[in-house]
């Protein structure tokens, strides 16, 4: 029952965003957009006169501006376009560092670049964590398997003067 609490609580914050802006696992990124400013016009802080309703707007939009990032951070058309950058991480760069907390794994990697995985089952951890962390294991059991974000781009070379 524990493992189905966490799963719950790893997918909780994919569902409430999903929610907040009545977005589907099938909105694409133009219609996600399109909820976003939508909601984002009728929360808006400025169209309020009432101090109490102007701060419950505040409130409402700052979750509403997170969780639109957060859903465009985990969708395809994302993963898509960063996925030249993820594969080089994923080859060439080891892993540095790793958190576990309620079924996200953070990944640190060589190269400064960090992703979150979401639903990651405590039993494929524990396995990840036998293997010290072992980017092989990674790419065949973690990095392609589960909804993951971005959360820091990889650190750049510094430019040459």
């Amino acid at each position: 029952m524990v493992g189905v609490e966490a799963d719950r609580m790893s997918s909780k914050k994919i569902l409430d965003s999903r929610k907040l802006l009545g977005a589907t696992v099938k909105t694409d990124l133009k219609e996600l957009n399109n909820l976003y400013k939508g909601l984002m016009k009728k929360h808006h802080p400025d169209r309020f006169q009432d101090e109490g309703e102007r701060h419950q707007a505040e409130e409402t939009s700052k979750h509403i501006i997170d969780a639109y990032h957060f859903l465009v951070s985990i969708h395809p058309e994302t993963h898509a376009t960063n996925k030249e950058e993820f594969e080089r991480t994923a080859s060439t760069s080891v892993i540095s560092d790793w958190r576990y907390k309620a079924m996200t794994l953070h990944l640190i990697f060589g190269d400064g670049s960090e992703y979150e995985y979401f639903g990651v089952p405590q039993n494929v951890y524990n396995k990840f964590v036998n293997n010290n962390g072992n980017l092989r294991f990674a790419r065949r059991h973690i990095l392609t398997a589960f909804t993951y974000r971005r959360v820091k781009k990889a650190n750049e070379a510094p430019k040459e003067a």
